[in-house]
């Protein structure tokens, strides 16, 4: 009886543990899936303008990523800080991390925005992009990151709620900030045009800035979104701010800083391996450059799944590390890998099937399409693979063990993917499957690493802890 009741118990907890889970992680994938939905229409958008507008517009996007998981590194730092402090049920820890928090967005902010103007007439030089389209590209990515510190405010902001568990507020921000952000692409891309709704015949305005109209939309959207996750956070009831010190505070920077060092390098290295990466694609020509900048946007929806999970185990994880409990951490794995092997899966499985069909909606461009859909048939295949990688590092991530996470990374970026597409398009002359097949290795890597880690219990530090 006592094993029947124990057995119950356990089941109870798991379903309870589930519905945790995943009032953490839908909100997270919903924000996503908006973020990725308005990727498909910037895409499109940009595409119906033609081949040389869509390769300007993703030849700096690497670029993007790199500046971007930069800041979201300093963001993981404070989400394995305040989720651990929360575990603990330190609430006076988790308010003085975020005020430091605050500290720093304001820093990078504005050294990020200074950066990255200086450099935005270099940048398309750098990346190898094609003459012709090298001041179209520059003026977008100037504009493009003007509101650094609005979009640096995003990041960390939105990082340091889900860490307390509100995982709502940045989904109705980056809600809004889609909304704006496609309905000011419709104003400012296209010129004024004949419109007809049912029978009501009328002249819609628009600006006609093309590629330009484009940044612009982004940059006040980015804006909006800073602005208001800042009010958010200056008023959330558990973790506000106010009344903290805006000074630096080494008790709490030196722990978070310890976290985030080793995932910045991380971001930072593997991120400057995809710039690496599209510059030797952006040399493979026009329909390389548009068939990789159409089939990253799309792969990127796929991949929803995985990393809406990951911030909720990273979480979680975080908070059963603050209260000392071995028990739930093998509770969390024993749920969260089975339930991201299956949701990646059904992910690749979609992606392979409407690869091609996908391909339509962003370029009419026959040999776009048809390379574009064979690279996302090669990498549908390794998604549940990936799956799983990133949910050991989501734990790892939570309970502040990043190096490993850095050393696999840059290992599976520079010594596989980016010496091996070097070998493939610089030197043997082949194309973008043969890049793309570089980068699925650097994913097969990955999981290799991982699973090693997983089953030696380097990922849990509380192994042997609880029963």
């Amino acid at each position: 009886m006592e094993r029947l009741h124990r057995k119950s118990t356990d089941r109870l907890a798991d379903r309870s543990m589930l519905l945790t889970i995943l009032a953490l992680a839908w909100p997270t994938m919903l924000e996503q899936l908006m973020q990725t939905a308005v990727q498909y229409i910037d895409t499109a958008m940009v595409g119906s303008l033609g081949t040389q507008a869509t390769a300007a517009v993703g030849s700096t996007g690497t670029v993007n990523w790199l500046i971007g998981s930069t800041i979201s590194a300093v963001g993981v730092g404070f989400l394995s800080y305040i989720a651990k402090a929360y575990g603990a049920n330190e609430q006076t820890a988790a308010k003085r991390a975020v005020a430091q928090a605050v500290l720093l967005t304001c820093i990078l902010g504005v050294f990020f925005t200074a950066l990255t103007v200086a450099l935005s007439g270099m940048i398309p030089v750098w990346m190898q992009v094609e003459p012709g389209i090298r001041e179209m590209a520059s003026t977008y990515f100037m504009i493009l990151y003007l509101p650094m510190l609005p979009r640096t405010a995003s990041i960390i902001f939105g990082t340091v709620l889900r860490a307390a568990k509100d995982t709502k507020s940045p989904m109705k921000i980056g809600l809004l900030v889609n909304l704006i952000n496609v309905a000011l692409n419709f104003l400012l891309i296209y010129p004024a045009r004949d419109m007809a709704v049912f029978s009501w015949r009328f002249t819609m305005w628009g600006a006609g800035l093309g590629v330009i109209g484009a940044a612009v939309a982004s940059a006040i959207a980015f804006t909006i979104g800073g602005i208001c996750i800042t009010v958010v956070l200056w008023r959330h009831k558990t973790i506000s701010p106010r009344g903290q010190k805006f000074v630096p505070d080494m008790q709490i920077l030196k722990p978070c800083l310890r976290v985030a060092f080793p995932n910045m390098l991380q971001r930072f290295g593997t991120s400057l391996g995809y710039v690496a990466f599209a510059a030797m694609i952006n040399s493979l020509g026009e329909v390389s450059t548009a068939a990789h900048t159409i089939a990253n946007t799309v792969e990127s929806a796929f991949y929803i799944p995985g990393y809406g999970m990951q911030t909720a185990a990273a979480t979680l994880a975080g908070n059963a590390y603050g209260a000392k409990d071995g028990k739930r951490m093998k509770q969390l794995a024993s749920i969260f890998i089975p339930l991201e092997l299956l949701l990646m899966t059904g992910s690749g499985a979609c992606l392979f099937l409407v690869s091609q069909a996908l391909m339509r909606l962003f370029s009419v461009h026959d040999a776009v399409i048809s390379l574009g859909a064979a690279v996302l048939r090669m990498v549908a295949v390794s998604e549940p693979f990936y799956g799983f990688s990133i949910i050991i590092e989501g734990f790892m991530m939570g309970v502040g063990k990043t190096k490993e996470p850095f050393v696999y990374n840059i290992i599976g970026m520079w010594v596989v993917r980016i010496i091996g597409t070097f070998i493939c398009t610089q030197v043997l002359g082949l194309g973008l499957i043969s890049a793309w097949a570089c980068m699925i290795t650097h994913n097969l890597l990955l999981f290799v690493l991982f699973l090693i880690c997983y089953v030696r219990g380097v990922w849990n530090p509380l192994a042997g802890a609880g029963s």
